[in-house]
């Protein structure tokens, strides 16, 4: 019997790393990990692939999965919707493979509703000062965007204590190694060690 799968809620201000973090981690055993594909009413971009990248959905087919209450959680974002399956996560989960919910301190809200044994990763830089820099150094931004994104850096980061566990990414490597031992750790409680060996537990206490 296999492991039942973990969902893990990762959240962190625009420029913390918490993308990158999450594609690194994903390239070792990816089998037994993966992000969720969110649905969106958003066109796709180039190169992004239906059921890959996101699921692309029309307004009206999102507002019926609304109301069929087949979201953990959804938002409107700049005009789109985004939400993330219920049954998927279920399913996937039941597959033995961890999940991982790329969201907002708001998406993880709801999700900690309707999914109680969720674990929340909150993901903060070592400084403001760092984070400007990393804003900056994506030569992407404007100033004025730059100086947007950091009031709403600090608007996220105030939600940190919602969490379960807080990585302070100053070194890349090491907050890598942080949320490794944070998914192993979990792979290894009682409950779900008990879950994973009944039989060979049954059978070394067995009289």
């Amino acid at each position: 019997m296999s492991t039942r799968g973990n969902l893990f809620i990762v959240s962190a201000p625009s420029g913390a790393g918490k993308s990158s973090l999450i594609s690194a981690l994903l390239k070792d055993k990816p089998s037994d990990k993966q992000v969720s594909v969110s649905h969106t009413t958003r066109k796709p971009r180039l190169g992004e692939v239906d059921g890959q990248h996101y699921h692309f959905v029309s307004i009206e087919q999102f507002k019926a999965l609304i109301a069929q209450n087949a979201f953990l959680e959804w938002a409107e974002v700049f005009g789109n919707f985004y939400g993330t399956s219920k049954r998927v996560i279920e399913q996937t989960l039941d597959k033995g493979i961890d999940v991982f919910l790329d969201i907002d301190w708001q998406g993880a809200e709801q999700v900690k509703k309707l999914m109680k044994t969720a674990l929340g990763v909150f993901i903060l830089p070592p400084s403001k000062s760092e984070l400007e820099r990393r804003l900056t150094g994506r030569g992407q931004d404007s100033q004025q965007v730059i100086d947007s994104r950091m009031a709403q850096a600090v608007s996220e980061m105030s939600h940190y204590a919602q969490y379960d566990f807080v990585i302070v990414n100053d070194d890349f490597d090491d907050a890598l190694v942080d949320l490794s031992a944070i998914i192993r750790s979990q792979r290894l409680t009682c409950a779900s060690q008990q879950y994973a060996h009944n039989d060979m537990i049954t059978d070394l206490l067995a009289d």
